[in-house]
């Protein structure tokens, strides 16, 4: 029997795949750098660490949020598994949300903080990484899934 929703499947493991990479490669080449610019002022790689969540809300909170990431991933993991009538939108979501969930919560169990280095100086955002990036594009995908029926109706 074929494994239920392959784009889910797909894009979760490339989202954890280009998040574990990234982030590896970012602790071998800008932990002990400094800040190295792409766009001067604009766009650079800054090594960070977060204990926290998103814009580091939670901050010292690093029990709560590896369980959270666990167990976030145990319940898309089970319903990737199980349902089978999303739409292939819907499953690009999903797996971009579960690849991202996966990689902060590795990070957060083997660290104890999620590595970043993304760093829009531009609009002084905060540092973040792929897994970050793969969670938003994952709501993304889910909100124009809900504009879409909303249009239908």
């Amino acid at each position: 029997m074929p494994i239920p929703n392959p784009p889910f499947w797909a894009t979760a493991i490339a989202a954890l795949v280009a998040d574990q990479v990234t982030k590896y490669l970012a602790i071998a080449y800008l932990r002990d750098a400094p800040s190295l610019p792409l766009w001067s002022e604009v766009f650079h790689l800054t090594y960070a660490t977060n204990d926290g969540a998103a814009f580091s809300f939670f901050t010292g909170q690093v029990d709560l949020l590896k369980w959270v990431s666990f167990w976030v991933s145990v319940i898309l993991i089970v319903v990737g598994l199980r349902y089978k009538k999303w739409r292939t939108i819907e499953q690009i979501g999903y797996g971009f949300i579960l690849g991202g969930a996966l990689g902060n919560g590795i990070d957060r169990f083997a660290y104890g903080y999620v590595v970043d280095f993304l760093h829009f100086k531009l609009i002084r955002f905060p540092i973040f990484n792929v897994a970050d990036v793969s969670i938003n594009l994952g709501l993304g995908c889910l909100i124009l899934c809900l504009w879409w029926e909303h249009k239908q109706r």
